[in-house]
């Protein structure tokens, strides 16, 4: 089966993506769900207030307005920046292949980077010396190849990746708005990484300055844009260890530099190899453990629909019963949605609605592996 032809979006279908996501209790997967029940972002939007009801909201979720979406949107595009929706043509692909990929990005800089494979290149914060080589290094090599580089913009081994790659191509992923970078101390490679045929891009909105829960999530999209994670020097409890492992949760190859066993900063790079991590000491190594990868497309996530089509009737209204049923089966411990569908006996449509609507309402969480778990609101 073919994927849909990508397609821009119109402008009113651009803002309304970008209200749908920047409204209340709306992530990435919510809003996926809300365009295949209401075929498109205006109409969920309309639909948001009734859904969160019936969820149990006490109190409607806060709607992005048209006005701030279109403040937002002129900020960015004042940055030189601009939109990119998942299914455009500029989304990269890599990314779109991935389970929660975000439905809105603002990207900055070169857009022709992110067309080509990537690897991305993390590690230590407070790397040695020799780390930070190495990964420039690697990073260079791997440039010359024809990769474009990722990382997070962090000192250290990010910093290094993305100083090596300038001349080829270097995307970094941000935590925070294109107007909040952090650390600020990397305003300027950033701006260089700009100027240099590189790009920086985010799924925060403008305006928005980087919490401590926010890093993991940019660890998610610099492991989706890639085809591989190289560690360089990382620490037994570090955001290079959840990039890992979102990489090998995505199906990326997980690659790490061995280090010194007497140094704290190579405990989790080290350990990441005796998990079975694949051992790298040159870019040689890369490339070989990608060939497999190379000019193989990752099969794409079921895409939201751009056309913004009606529907000829509105999606179904589980009823009361089979509310209770699944209701029920929810609990503080995260649960598997195919085994609320079956112990239900609900049909798996109704099923992913009523979680839709607790999740609107501020009472569901969402977990790795397609759990789900009720919140605790007490």
């Amino acid at each position: 089966m073919h994927a849909p032809s990508a397609k821009h979006l119109t402008d009113a279908q651009r803002l309304s993506w970008l209200r749908l996501i920047r409204s209340e209790n709306v992530g990435p997967r919510t809003f996926r769900n809300l365009l295949n029940y209401h075929g498109g972002a205006a109409a969920a939007l309309d639909a948001l207030p009734d859904l969160a009801r019936r969820g149990g909201a006490l109190i409607s979720p806060k709607i992005c307005s048209v006005s701030d979406a279109e403040r937002e949107i002129a900020g960015i595009e004042k940055l030189g920046g601009r939109l990119i929706a998942l299914g455009e043509p500029e989304y990269p692909s890599a990314l779109a292949a991935a389970d929660g990929a975000p439905p809105i990005l603002s990207v900055i800089g070169n857009l022709e980077c992110l067309s080509r494979p990537m690897v991305a290149i993390v590690g230590a914060r407070n790397a040695s010396a020799a780390g930070r080589s190495f990964a420039a290094r690697i990073a260079r090599e791997l440039g010359d190849a024809g990769f474009t580089i990722s990382s997070g913009l962090a000192r250290g081994i990010d910093a290094s990746a993305h100083e090596a790659s300038l001349s080829t191509g270097t995307v970094a992923a941000l935590a925070g708005g294109l107007d909040r970078i952090y650390p600020p101390e990397n305003v300027p490679l950033l701006a260089r990484i700009v100027e240099n045929s590189g790009a920086g891009l985010t799924e925060m909105p403008l305006g928005w300055e980087p919490r401590a829960q926010d890093f993991p999530r940019r660890n998610r999209i610099i492991a989706g844009l890639a085809m591989g994670v190289v560690i360089v020097e990382a620490a037994l409890r570090s955001g290079s260890l959840i990039t890992a492992r979102l990489a090998a949760e995505l199906g990326r190859e997980v690659m790490a530099a061995p280090g010194s066993p007497l140094d704290p900063r190579c405990e989790g790079s080290n350990k990441l190899l005796r998990d079975g991590a694949t051992l790298i000491a040159s870019s040689e190594h890369v490339i070989e453990a990608l060939s497999g990868m190379l000019g193989r497309n990752l099969p794409p996530a079921a895409l939201p629909v751009l056309a913004e089509p009606e529907h000829d009737m509105p999606p179904p209204v589980p009823n009361g019963e089979v509310r209770a049923r699944v209701e029920e089966l929810l609990g503080p411990s995260p649960a598997a949605v195919d085994d609320l569908i079956r112990m239900s006996g609900a049909p798996a449509r109704l099923v992913h609605l009523i979680l839709l609507e607790l999740e609107l309402a501020g009472r569901l969480d969402r977990h790795a592996g397609g759990r789900v778990s009720l919140i605790d609101r007490l």
